[in-house]
């Protein structure tokens, strides 16, 4: 029997979690942390390392608190966190910024540049996410912080995901060419694989921008699955934490994909990771490339398979923003939302408010909604927002099982979810097959999972998900909807390649908005 701490760290708050290898979950406690944005800059988002490790402390203080455990029968601590949120830091470690945070989008004239060059020099690793590189990334991040911070360049030792940073901080290193990085975050973030001997050559930096120069060499060290140590938990945090020096810390990995392994996720399952975005995981024995799938990389979402990532920029954030322009909130503006059929609004949203992470990769889109009238309201804008974040996933699912990734059962993890049975009865109409939503809140699950590994409890993955796991509640899709939605859908699909590719070829769009209002009428 082993108890053991999973931390999750989100856009607004950690998650701590004492887990039992025998009881399952023992507690949870969350302390929230301010997220940094720019009126004037819409696309600025970042955090402060100091305050996210303060929230820490305070969550771990509570939940040893709350569930009557002491900090002495803590036996492994392991972290998952947004990505990419990436930090430049000098050679002992200190940060020179905040974190640009996964949602900060201000490198995409870098992510641009990244792509083209990639492409014309024939990179390789262009193809392993999707043919675009995402300013979301760390590359692009990187590149726009040494443009934009030249002061502090004779200072910058190298760049950190924020899993890595807050493991290496945690076991007290103090050099950063000893930090161990994660395979989960510079696999689907920074170009990295085994294949063509980890990062991209020098040479291509070089071209890319003189700013770059060297910049292959300061990420020099071990690349690690999850499977292995990061450090050991070092006194000074210990201290603070509450619990006991020495204790392992393993490799971590992103939020989204350790959600997956906490909701259950096996091979041939797709685990949708609805929140503020949405993470679309998957994991096969085989390697597939798919184009227009920002992330292939083996052993980064279970050490012993390949990992698929894909995603919409924008979900929760969508609902929120409609609720917050009507003056009230999701969880009111929701009310009734039960009594809605498909298709009944007459309203077709596409959801790209904070622009296309998968298939197009395109950051200049916008969010569009058609088929207004003069007495639609901002519930109904809601519904069909949810109904849009739906197709969209359909697309998205569709061109993976295209390219022969197993697409068996569909998972619906994520906090919202949990609270939303509308947006998991639509995803099952629109998907055309059944969607299981985890009784519980598995996030902090997976990173509880990876803690009791490195705490010798369990020999795998499958073994510690067979004991801690939830069961599923699960929603059957309604003939008469799917059939409705199938006729949306052909719609959205059109929309959604026409308006969203610049150059695409020309469509006929003037069957959209009578058909809309046809269903509608229905």
């Amino acid at each position: 029997m082993a108890i053991v701490a999973g931390v999750d760290f989100g856009t607004l708050s950690v998650r701590v979690t004492l887990l039992d290898s025998e009881r399952g979950r023992l507690g949870t406690a969350v302390a929230e942390y301010p997220l940094h944005r720019k009126r004037e800059d819409p696309n600025y988002a970042t955090q402060s390392h100091y305050d996210q490790m303060d929230a820490l402390i305070k969550a771990t203080r509570k939940v040893l608190a709350d569930a009557g455990v002491a900090g002495e029968d803590v036996a492994a601590i392991a972290l998952d966190t947004t990505g990419s949120s990436v930090i430049p830091v000098a050679a002992d470690l200190t940060p020179l910024d905040d974190y640009y945070l996964w949602c900060d989008h201000r490198a995409k004239e870098e992510a641009r540049e990244i792509t083209e060059l990639a492409h014309r020099e024939k990179l390789e690793a262009i193809e392993w996410c999707g043919g675009v590189y995402s300013h979301e990334w760390g590359f692009a991040k990187l590149l726009h912080w040494l443009r934009h911070n030249p002061d502090k360049r004779d200072r910058f030792a190298t760049a950190f995901e924020h899993c890595d940073m807050v493991a290496a901080t945690l076991a007290g290193i103090k050099d950063a060419k000893l930090v161990k990085r994660s395979v989960c975050a510079m696999g689907h973030k920074w170009l990295w694989n085994p294949k063509w001997g980890g990062l991209p050559p020098q040479e291509f930096f070089s071209k890319l921008d003189p700013v770059f120069e060297g910049i292959r060499a300061r990420f020099d060290g071990e690349y690690l699955t999850s499977d292995h140590l990061a450090g050991h938990l070092a006194p000074e945090w210990a201290e603070k934490m509450g619990l006991r020096a020495g204790i392992p810390i393993p490799v971590g990995a992103f939020d989204a994909h350790w959600d997956a392994i906490g909701a259950g996720c096996r091979e041939g399952d797709v685990v949708n990771v609805v929140g503020t975005s949405t993470c679309i995981i998957a994991m096969e024995q085989k390697t597939t490339l798919v184009p227009g799938v920002c992330g292939v990389v083996p052993g980064s979402v279970h050490p012993q398979f390949t990992g698929v990532e894909a995603g919409l920029s924008a979900t929760g954030d969508i609902f929120e923003a409609i609720a917050r322009r009507a003056g009230t909130n999701v969880k009111e503006l929701s009310k009734g939302l039960e009594s809605y059929r498909a298709g009944q609004t007459g309203l077709l949203r596409l959801s790209w408010d904070n622009g296309d992470r998968t298939v197009l990769v395109n950051s200049e889109l916008g969010g569009v909604t058609l088929g207004w009238n003069l007495i639609h309201t901002a519930q109904d804008e809601l519904f069909a927002a949810i109904e849009g974040t739906a197709f969209h996933t359909r697309i998205i699912l569709e061109r993976m099982a295209e390219h022969s990734v197993p697409v068996e059962r569909v998972i619906n993890a994520g906090g919202i979810p949990q609270n939303n049975k509308v947006l998991n009865q639509v995803y099952a109409n629109v998907l055309g097959k059944p969607v299981l939503v985890p009784a519980g809140i598995p996030t902090s699950l997976g990173s509880g999972i990876f803690a009791l590994l490195a705490a010798g409890a369990f020999k795998t993955v499958e073994e510690a998900q067979s004991r801690l796991c939830l069961d599923y509640t699960t929603y059957e899709p309604e003939a008469e909807a799917h059939a409705i939605y199938n006729q949306l859908f052909a719609h959205y699909r059109k929309l959604y390649f026409a308006l969203g590719s610049r150059g695409a070829e020309a469509v006929a769009l003037g069957d959209v908005l009578p058909d809309l209002r046809k269903i509608a009428a229905r």
